[in-house]
């Protein structure tokens, strides 16, 4: 059966994951927590999908984890806030950052708490003009997780990161956007088709190229020169035993546009 909440589609080689409870702004619930990961990872199994893309229904992109019923008071034995972290939220951007396909999000209003970690692991991030992004742990007098003082720093740098996180104030899609946390911000009514018309590019772009791309990326910034470096040429190197890098090559020699499936 279907999870409430997670839509799902799959056209013309892109994986469209929708986040459809609007009545609680997309809060995640578990099981759509685990439905998305179970999805991420089936997209970079399967050489049919070359693109995903992350996008919500109403009015919110995702208001962060659902912690209605009381899943985030009462007292608790040591250790079980952290499992519950590790074996949650971190699993979810993890699964993010780790997908073999590039992952698009398209911000459509919203992201609050996990929701705006959720938006940020992505590879590309689309934003409406309405979207709003939310560290909104303080307010609650929480600390940041599900991955967020690893991921803002890196896009928006040290005393940035701690302005949202230490503030938690909404951070209009303009705003946003200059301060590096989104690629584009577009008219509302102009998402949807801005979205797949960036997904269509990503998904007959080289596949494996792309993939190995984001993983040399995502590890440079934990990495020093010499590593990165390394890491670069074994890409390369791996890169060039695919299907797509001769199609790229031969057709550069032939003077043609190249015709990437993927492989």
């Amino acid at each position: 059966m279907p999870v409430t909440g997670v839509r799902h589609e799959v056209c013309d080689g892109v994986s469209y994951l929708t986040l459809d409870r609007p009545e609680a702004l997309n809060a995640l619930t578990p099981d759509m927590r685990e439905r998305l990961i179970g999805l991420l990872d089936r997209a970079s199994a399967d050489p049919a999908v070359r693109a995903v893309v992350l996008t919500g229904t109403g009015r919110g992109f995702c208001a962060g984890a659902d912690l209605r019923g009381g899943a985030g008071t009462g007292e608790r034995e040591a250790g079980d806030v952290a499992r519950v972290l590790r074996l949650g939220a971190q699993r979810l951007i993890a699964a993010v950052l780790d997908c073999e396909k590039p992952v698009l999000a398209a911000v459509n209003g919203t992201a609050a708490g996990l929701g705006a970690h959720l938006a940020w692991a992505c590879d590309l991030v689309l934003a409406a003009e309405s979207a709003r992004f939310i560290e909104v742990f303080v307010r609650r007098g929480l600390v940041p997780d599900g991955g967020g003082a690893y991921l803002l720093p890196r896009l928006a740098g040290p005393h940035r990161a701690k302005e949202l996180m230490f503030l938690g104030d909404a951070v209009d899609a303009a705003r946003a956007e200059r301060l590096g946390l989104v690629n584009l911000v577009v008219p509302d009514a102009e998402l949807t088709a801005t979205a797949r018309a960036w997904a269509a590019r990503l998904a007959s772009a080289p596949t494996r190229a792309l993939a190995l791309t984001k993983q040399l990326v995502n590890a440079s910034l934990d990495t020093g020169r010499a590593a990165a470096f390394a890491a670069e040429s074994w890409a390369q190197e791996i890169n060039m035993t695919t299907r797509d890098a001769r199609e790229g090559l031969r057709a550069f020699t032939e003077r043609r546009a190249p015709h990437f499936d993927g492989r």
